[in-house]
């Protein structure tokens, strides 16, 4: 009976022990889910487009390549979180040393237009980091223009002026489109033409040769001015480059010169009878 009691007495002790836990573990509130991260916030050039009408608007019509990027690929961030968002052009444009020029903003002044260029009066540095021939040939020829910074003449960007701006044509008939056929503006003192040019373009220098040339009754009145001077500018060609040597040796031998007999090759076979020299005055008799 003892053991019996005993035995009762052991198994109410361990389960007054061990109640506590087991009721503690049974009222303990289950662990809360953490909460799911909210997803990042994507701005696009539409979300921008609601406060800044202007910079879509200017990039819409003139953007050039700039039309191919977002407004978040240049400004990555937005004020106030980020102090600066206006970035630097060298986050993009490079490699070149036009890129490497200081203050971009001194000739693209908005940067959602970029190809409307504006620069000061005085402007050359700046141009020759794209424009290398120019400089060269400016240099190779020296003239007035070698003197002129380039905005003198290219005052906008891609302006391509008219030689009337600041000088007279050579005839009142000359355009100014026709100035270029004889001169380019970065080495104007190397006259060139090709074989189509009319005579009238030589006359605006050349009037008393073309007047000349034009009153004649022989073949050289049809001849172009550049038939004959068509190596060089002002080159005088011999008459035998094309007239070859129609006169015996012993005439040459007397007259080295076709113009001893021919006159002038604008004025052929003319010639103006000259005046005997006058007799000299006979002194007085002395007495």
């Amino acid at each position: 009976m003892k053991g019996i009691k005993r035995f009762w007495f052991m198994a109410m002790l361990c389960m007054s022990l061990t109640m506590p836990a087991l009721s503690g573990a049974a009222e303990a509130p289950a662990a809360k889910p953490a909460p799911a991260a909210k997803p990042a916030v994507v701005l696009t050039s539409q979300d921008c487009a609601k406060c800044h009408t202007s910079e879509p608007a200017d990039i819409a019509a003139a953007g050039a390549k700039h039309k191919n990027v977002g407004c978040t690929d240049c400004h990555t961030g937005h004020r106030p979180s980020s102090k600066n968002n206006i970035p630097q052009c060298s986050m993009c444009h490079s490699g070149s040393p036009h890129y490497k020029l200081p203050s971009c903003n001194g000739c693209h002044k908005n940067p959602h237009r970029p190809l409307e260029i504006q620069f000061g009066n005085k402007v050359t540095d700046p141009c020759l980091t794209c424009h290398t021939e120019q400089i060269k040939q400016l240099k190779a020829n020296p003239s007035k223009h070698t003197a002129l910074f380039c905005s003198t003449c290219h005052n906008v960007h891609g302006k391509i002026p008219a030689c009337t701006q600041c000088h007279k044509p050579h005839h009142p008939q000359q355009t100014a489109a026709e100035c270029k056929k004889c001169h380019k503006a970065h080495q104007p003192t190397a006259v060139t033409y090709g074989s189509d040019l009319p005579n009238k373009d030589c006359m605006g220098c050349h009037k008393k040769a073309y007047d000349l040339l034009a009153a004649t009754a022989t073949k050289h009145k049809s001849v172009p001015c550049v038939s004959c001077h068509k190596a060089k500018h002002k080159m005088i060609p011999k008459c035998q480059d094309c007239h070859g040597t129609p006169h015996a040796a012993s005439m040459m031998s007397k007259f080295s010169k076709c113009g001893d007999c021919h006159s002038t090759a604008h004025d052929l076979n003319r010639f103006e009878q000259k005046a005997a020299p006058a007799a000299p005055a006979q002194g007085k008799k002395k007495k």
